[in-house]
This record gives C-alpha cells, structure tokens and sequence, in this order.
C-alpha cells in the first residue's frame, strides 16, 4: 500500500489531480457550514432528531440540513434528475435513440438533466421549507413571501453549485463527482457519531455493539468481496493472414463484474424510499380528513422496519439489474468481438454470442444483486431482531463509503497505469 501511495504522490499529473479533487471537497464542506439567516438552528436539530426520515437525509446531506446551509438539499435533486431521465431512456424511443449516439447524445441527455435539477431543487426547498415550518417548532422566523422565494433560489443555486463541482470532479478521472460528495458528506458526520456514540455508552448494551461492529465489518467484506468478483469468458482470437504475417490466434478473457453497477443502486433506492414520507409529511397537517390520514398511514408505514427493510431490498435488488442493463450491452460486445475476429469456443458469433453473454449475465447479476440487497438491509436486519434504535444507518453508509472508496481506488490505480505506458 506504501509503495502505491509513493507512486501516487511521485506522479505529477495524478498527485494534481487527487489535490484538486480534495480542495473541491474542502470547498464543498466549507459551503455547507454556510447557513441561511433567521432559522432557530437549535429548533431544527431537535426536530431533526425525532424525525428518522429528515434525520436519514440529514445524514447523507453531511449535515447540511442541520445548518440549514445554502446547500441543505445537496445533491439529492440532482440524483432525482437522473433516475428520472434514466427511466425515461428505457421507454421514450427519442431518449433511447439518442443515448446510443455515443458521447454526444449523453452529453445532450445530462444538459437535459442538468435542466430539470433546476425545478426539481426550486420545489424540493419549497417543500422542505413549508415541513419544517408546520413541524411545531419555530424554525424559520419572519418567512414573508419574498424572504420564501429568496431562499428557495438560494437553495436551488446550491444544490446547481454542488452538481458543478461533482462535475469538475468526475472530469478528474479519479473517482465520481457526486459518490465522493455523498462520501464526504457521510464521512464528515462520523467523528460527531463516534463522540455522540461514546457519550451515550451504556454498559448494558455491550453485546448489542459488539454485533454492530460485526455487522459493520460483514458489511465491509462483503462490499469487497461483491466489487472485485467478476466472472471470466474465455475469448479465442481466429488467425489471419496480413501480407506475409500470420497474426491472431492468441487466447484471451472477456471479465464480467458481479456488481457491474457499484453503489449506484444504492443511492437510488435511498432517494426513492425517502420521497413518499417526504410527500407525505407534506400533507400530514392537510384540511381534508382523508388526505391527513393517507398521509399519516403512508409515516407510519415507512417507519415500520419490516415494510421499510422489504421494500429497500427489492429497490437494491431491482435497481442493480436496471442499472446493469443501462450500461451492459451484450448486442455491441458481440458485434465488436465479430469484427476483432473474436469468438467464445463453443458459441456461434453474432447473434448466439449475444444470447450468451446476456443470459450469462443475468445469472452473474442474480448473485450480485442479492448480495447487495442482503448487506444493504443487514444493520436493519440486526436492529429489528435486537430491538433497538440505535447504530440503525450506520450500515447504509458505511456501504456507500466503501463502494466509493473502492471505485475511487481502481480508478487512481487506472491512472497509474496508463501513466506508466505513456513513459515507456
């Protein structure tokens, strides 16, 4: 590990890069400790505290939400964006048309996306605004109609601030823009969860943090074990004749992951499972009887550990074959393996090669995607059985920082290789 770490900071260009990146995460956590005026920040912790949806939010916000910062909603509606138009790619035939145009057509879809973020962030404030306001407790004082719209459009730029570093990022090559913001976000709450957590040590719950911490290093293992796994197809290579030369011939493998999608599905199921309770608080204190008690019900339901650890597996689960079937295209692998003159011993090229790999596939992603599920619901699994409320997400984010923090390492190890072919 040394001796990567010297390569690393030997490396000019990578060593750059790697110091921008953390300079646009020290920026991002600078901004996020930058808070709106006129809110009653002590008001807004205790709401947050007894609320385990904002409380969730407010998690993978890196707290920005408990500053009321001017970029409390992060990236959230950013990611919305993109499982929108994600979705719409798979049914509207312009978008999918134009998702296979290659760089230009993705770079058209995330200009669309980028659009959408923009009233996507301006309603999401206004809602968030309005929730805390009927909370009960005085959050925001003096909210005239002008200081609503103010900051609304203040949080709005925010979020669009954010979406442009993760972006500046991500052109780095070394890591993506937004995981490693939600990275830093999850990472900068863990020295006051640790604090909060020692404060709070009762001796009696010992054998109950002993098997959080199990379930913790489970979780760790198991997201390795998930992410380095890949199946290899073995590939022949026919001879040909080039002038005088015989080339080709040679055997190679074509690698499959387990988890092609990483921590994406994830991030996905979290923003979706968070929307319906965030809706539905919204119309909680509603004058029409029935719509109150929809809502009500809808609270209660998310809040029930079973209904919320079901229903977040089957998102995991559902999520990691979309996503896979988004970015794994058997029918241009088996076109490119044709042209290179490449075949699977024992399947016909075209379009047998094609069935091959996505049948394949499928059955690699079966495995991936239940081992996902089952380590994403794994700290709910334990708390349900303990019957206890505490270390309850510690296992979500700990799942997101280590995918990040394992697709940010091949990345850089990437880098590293590439640079040394270039001084050869």
């Amino acid at each position: 590990m040394w001796q990567k770490l010297q390569q690393v900071w030997g490396t000019k260009d990578i060593r750059n890069k790697i110091l921008y990146v953390l300079g646009m995460l020290v920026v991002f956590r600078l901004v996020a400790h930058i808070p709106i005026p006129g809110v009653n920040l002590e008001n807004l912790r205790q709401f947050l505290s007894g609320n385990q949806v904002f409380g969730l939010l407010d998690i993978f916000s890196g707290g920005t939400m408990s500053n009321f910062s001017i970029v409390m909603l992060g990236v959230g509606p950013y990611i919305t964006s993109s499982i929108i138009f994600q979705l719409l790619t798979m049914i509207v035939p312009k978008l999918e048309e134009m998702s296979k145009e290659g760089e230009s057509g993705q770079q058209k879809i995330n200009m669309y996306t980028r659009f959408l973020t923009v009233p996507l962030a301006f309603l999401q404030s206004y809602a968030m605004i309005k929730l805390l306001n009927s909370s009960g407790l005085p959050i925001i004082t003096n909210l005239s109609f002008f200081r609503l719209v103010t900051i609304m459009m203040t949080i709005t730029a925010g979020t669009m601030f954010l979406m442009w570093i993760g972006e500046l990022i991500s052109e780095q090559k070394v890591g993506n823009g937004i995981s490693l913001l939600i990275f830093a976000g999850i990472a900068s709450g863990l020295p006051s969860g640790l604090r909060t957590l020692l404060i709070n040590y009762d001796p009696s719950q010992f054998f109950t943090f002993v098997l959080f911490a199990a379930v913790a290093v489970l979780t760790v293992v198991g997201v390795v074990f998930i992410n380095e796994g890949q199946r290899n197809i073995p590939v022949t290579y026919a001879k040909q004749v080039v002038g005088n030369r015989m080339q080709g011939g040679n055997s190679t493998h074509l690698p499959l992951r387990v988890n092609m999608s990483g921590v994406i599905p994830i991030i996905f199921a979290i923003a979706l499972l968070s929307f319906p309770s965030l809706i539905a608080q919204f119309f909680a204190q509603s004058k029409s009887a029935w719509l109150a008690n929809f809502a009500t019900h809808t609270i209660s339901l998310f809040q029930n550990q079973l209904f919320y650890g079901g229903l977040y597996f089957l998102l995991v689960f559902g999520f990691t074959y979309f996503y896979t079937a988004v970015i794994f295209h058997p029918q241009k692998m088996a076109e490119n393996l044709q042209k290179q003159g490449g075949f699977i011993p024992g399947i016909r090229p075209g379009t047998e090669t094609e069935k091959y790999l996505g049948q394949t596939m499928n059955r690699i992603n079966l495995t991936g995607a239940m081992f996902l599920g089952i380590i994403a619901i794994l700290p709910l699994a334990v708390q349900y059985f303990m019957g206890t409320q505490s270390l309850a997400i510690g296992g979500t984010s700990l799942l997101i920082v280590v995918s990040v923090a394992i697709e940010t390492a091949k990345q850089i190890d990437a880098q590293i290789t590439m640079h040394a072919y270039d001084t050869i």
